[in-house]
């Protein structure tokens, strides 16, 4: 149980103050992100009658439902805020497929709610501990189809929000426990094209809300929850983990340089070849009509669940966000990619149908990497009308470690964000969003973001 100790001890014993300027940078980052992907995502499928489902449960009006208004049980506050923040794919993100924000953000800030408040400090330091903690579990883990935000995302999500409901240190190793009891997830939800996808983003949340409220009353979990016989580690990495690794310098160093802002709204499996058509449509001057032929290869871990057959099923954002061919086929076309291009309209475009056929996606076990998952590069080859053969490599996809996205770029996908569906905030919120969060140190109450983030067409 050491391991499990010293990550009760690290989220418990840590303070603000001795957090590095990079980590909580970080963290501010994708706090202003996934508060566009909140606000841009509640009109999306499913959203507005999961919100309306869960109404008709009833019970104490404890946490507000972000841009619609009003008050719900906390744990349903969250499910509901959280399913948001994924509906689009512009939430922060890690690899392998983790995603961690759009549950840990709405998780903490319903836990402010239920706090009473919560300083702009003991917010930053809730997320960057949580943040951490399930980074450096996920990069010892090997997942094989589970979901790493299911199994693994729900760690960050119970450590902020514990943190900040003031738990000890024996409630938040329950709390930690009881969410590894948790329902897993796993990738066919994408492979399907399904609403489980965002629903399940806000599943980890109401699990985590859940799982510190039964650690505060007492219900325990289990305490080798990591290391022990049927711990994490046994399910998720075979055993085959060095604590030692896991743990070193923490507290001292920080990987939280790992968090991904996308490049585009789309699953981080396309963002390689997203790339690479733009980087040969920049030098050879391609357009849909000079175009004969495009070979995508991908990683098969990517492949699997990015690679199939583009069609089109009940569910057309997620097919096209989840979709190599897709992805490809609308930036030639449209020389852009924005959250509209994955509306049904845009989707059903003729035009791409014809522009798929001539887009072929492989796997390539070469390119995999050293570890699955641990790889999102692609590679393109284009065939031209007149006969020419262009190809380009993409190892490191715009957004990802080793090619991040600027601070500018960020704002702008907040804006963009914030910009898109049919809740618009009143004019003024989203610079006071922006300027808050920018000095949220500062703030005496974090839930003063909560007014910001209500649209005026509740």
């Amino acid at each position: 149980m050491e391991l499990e100790k010293k990550f009760v001890h690290f989220i418990m014993d840590s303070r603000f103050e001795e957090i590095p300027k990079e980590p909580v940078d970080m963290i501010r980052d994708v706090i202003l992100n996934d508060i566009g992907a909140i606000i841009g995502g509640a009109t999306s499928d499913g959203c507005k009658e999961l919100r309306d489902q869960v109404k008709t449960w009833g019970g104490k009006a404890e946490a507000t439902v972000l841009v619609y208004g009003g008050k719900l049980p906390a744990y349903n506050a969250a499910l509901i805020n959280s399913t948001m923040a994924r509906a689009l794919d512009v939430d922060d993100a890690m690899m392998p497929g983790l995603h961690i924000g759009a549950s840990a953000f709405p998780t903490a800030l319903v836990a402010a709610e239920l706090a009473g408040g919560c300083s702009g400090k003991e917010f930053l330091a809730a997320l960057v501990l949580g943040f951490e903690v399930a980074t450096r579990i996920n990069f010892a883990s090997a997942y094989d189809g589970f979901d790493p935000s299911g199994v693994c995302g729900i760690f960050a999500a119970i450590a902020a929000a514990g943190r900040i409901l003031r738990l000890n240190s024996a409630q938040m190793w329950d709390a930690l426990a009881l969410g590894f009891n948790r329902p897993v997830q796993t990738f066919q939800s994408i492979v399907d094209g399904s609403l489980a996808v965002r629903v399940g983003q806000g599943l980890i949340s109401q699990g985590a809300i859940t799982s510190v409220q039964l650690a505060q009353i007492g219900i325990s979990g289990p305490k080798n929850f990591l290391e022990g016989v049927y711990g994490y580690f046994h399910l998720y990495a075979a055993d085959k983990y060095d604590p030692e690794v896991i743990t070193a310098g923490l507290g001292e160093e920080f990987q939280l340089d790992k968090v991904t802002f996308k490049g585009y709204p789309s699953c981080g499996g396309t963002i390689a070849c997203t790339d690479a058509i733009y980087a040969l449509m920049d030098a050879h001057d391609l357009t849909p009509e000079n175009v004969a032929e495009i070979n995508v290869r991908l990683t098969p871990y990517v492949f699997d669940m990015t690679g199939a057959q583009f069609k089109i099923g009940d569910n057309p954002r997620v097919d096209a966000q989840f979709s190599a061919q897709y992805c490809v086929a609308n930036a030639l076309l449209r020389k852009e990619t924005l959250i509209q291009h994955f509306d049904e309209s845009y989707i059903r475009d003729p035009r791409i149908t014809e522009l798929v056929k001539k887009i072929h996606v492989a796997p390539d076990p070469a390119i995999e990497g050293e570890k699955q998952g641990a790889s999102m590069r692609a590679d393109m080859d284009v065939t031209t009308t007149a006969g020419d053969t262009y190809q380009i490599a993409i190892p490191i996809p715009s957004g990802f470690p080793g090619n991040p996205l600027s601070n500018e770029k960020i704002v702008k996908r907040f804006q963009q964000a914030v910009g898109y569906g049919d809740k618009p905030l009143p004019e003024d919120n989203m610079d006071q969003l922006i300027a808050m969060i920018s000095q949220l140190e500062q703030a005496e109450n974090v839930c003063d973001l909560i007014p910001l983030m209500l649209s005026q067409n509740q």
